[in-house]
């Protein structure tokens, strides 16, 4: 099994930036694909990023392009989440997960394709 664990979460005001990392236990973390998630209250969780294993190829959701960078160091078995210019509406708990088996046809945008999760970690934007 792999444990991920986030940090990096707080207050911030509008405008501000956080760098959420997520450390992994596990040797494979190289070969796994990675993704952030957000859910705010009374709301489904919805996919924010992701990585390829090689950190070569990124995703974005809509709302987050050219504000938030996810990035991936194997070598620390860590990802991260850059937040620039953050809004009040990405106030949510943000979630790392990772997919730690193979899966044909895998889809980076779908929480359903992600079998591992971290405990969350809360951010909050204050306008």
């Amino acid at each position: 099994q792999v444990q991920l664990v986030e940090s990096g979460g707080g207050l911030v005001q509008a405008g501000g930036s956080l760098r959420l990392s997520c450390a992994a236990s596990g040797r494979t973390f190289s070969i796994y694909p990675m993704g952030w998630f957000r859910q705010a209250p009374g709301k489904e969780r919805e996919f924010v990023a992701a990585i390829h294993w090689s950190g070569g190829t990124t995703y974005y959701a809509d709302s987050v392009k050219g504000r938030f960078t996810i990035s991936r160091d194997n070598a620390k078995n860590t990802v991260y989440l850059q937040m620039n210019s953050l809004k009040p509406e990405d106030t949510a708990v943000y979630y790392c997960a990772a997919r730690i088996s193979a899966l044909i046809n895998f889809n980076y945008y779908s929480k359903n394709n992600y079998n591992s999760w971290g405990q969350g970690t809360q951010v909050t934007v204050s306008s």
